[in-house]
């Protein structure tokens, strides 16, 4: 997965700096939905969450930018949370939201100020995964469409291509844990959800009143893998070819 300066700065502004507002745009009963969802009991919980793994990845990845020495942890992610909501639990509302703020708006300008070759270091990129990117999709409240072409263009495009650079035993173990056979199968299973997904969209958009009927998961998932088992790995994956 690509992790560049340029695509983690427009994590920070367009996925982000938007991240509250979505939010707030979803209907009461649905927001406290799908915070509980996630395991939290108010929204400002989880931003807490997420803003005190802000503050320890940020010190972190500074310094190593500035060759300084900085604590190597042995996380208790369940105590590491837990003291995260405590810490913010008693702040009044705006002045809470406005620390969150300020501390977006400081990690985009302590990555801006750092040289992309730093964004290159394995030890940035695996803390700029965990608190920018993975959190991003972990706590997702509202998609953007930042979020969705950008998964479309790196983490989908590079998706076959990730699991061939794979070792066998662990293409495997891979395939086991998604119950399927093959990585054919897998792709069949992808490609006819993508097509689901597409069929419905057009057709909110551009029918007054469509209504679709959700589909049996584990019958749409048979029948997928049966549409497209006599077609060829290339014919699967190659677009030029179909």
């Amino acid at each position: 997965m690509p992790i560049t300066k340029q695509r983690t700065l427009d994590y920070v502004n367009s996925e982000w700096g938007t991240y509250i507002e979505r939010f707030n745009r979803l209907p009461k009963d649905e927001q406290i939905k799908r915070v509980k969802a996630m395991g939290y009991e108010q929204f400002r919980d989880m931003l807490a969450h997420i803003l005190a793994w802000w503050d320890e990845g940020m010190g972190i990845i500074l310094a190593i930018a500035q060759e300084r020495e900085y604590e190597r942890k042995k996380y208790d992610f369940d105590v590491f949370n837990a003291e995260a909501v405590a810490k913010y639990k008693d702040w009044d509302e705006a002045a809470f939201l406005n620390q969150f703020e300020k501390t977006r708006q400081k990690m985009e300008a302590d990555l801006r100020s750092m040289n992309k070759v730093m964004f290159e270091n394995r030890r940035v990129r695996s803390w700029l995964q965990g608190v920018i990117f993975h959190h991003a999709r972990e706590h997702l409240v509202a998609l953007s469409r930042f979020l969705t072409l950008d998964l479309l263009e790196n983490e989908w495009a590079e998706y076959i291509e990730d699991f061939n650079h794979l070792a066998v035993e662990k293409q495997n173990e891979f395939l086991a844990k998604q119950g399927l056979g093959s990585f054919h199968d897998l792709l069949a299973h992808i490609i006819g959800w993508w097509e689901e997904g597409a069929r419905i969209i057009s057709g909110i958009l551009d029918t007054p009143g469509f209504a679709w009927v959700d589909p049996d998961a584990d019958q749409f998932n048979v029948g997928l893998v049966k549409k497209y088992a006599g077609w060829s790995d290339d014919n699967l994956t190659n677009p030029t070819l179909n």
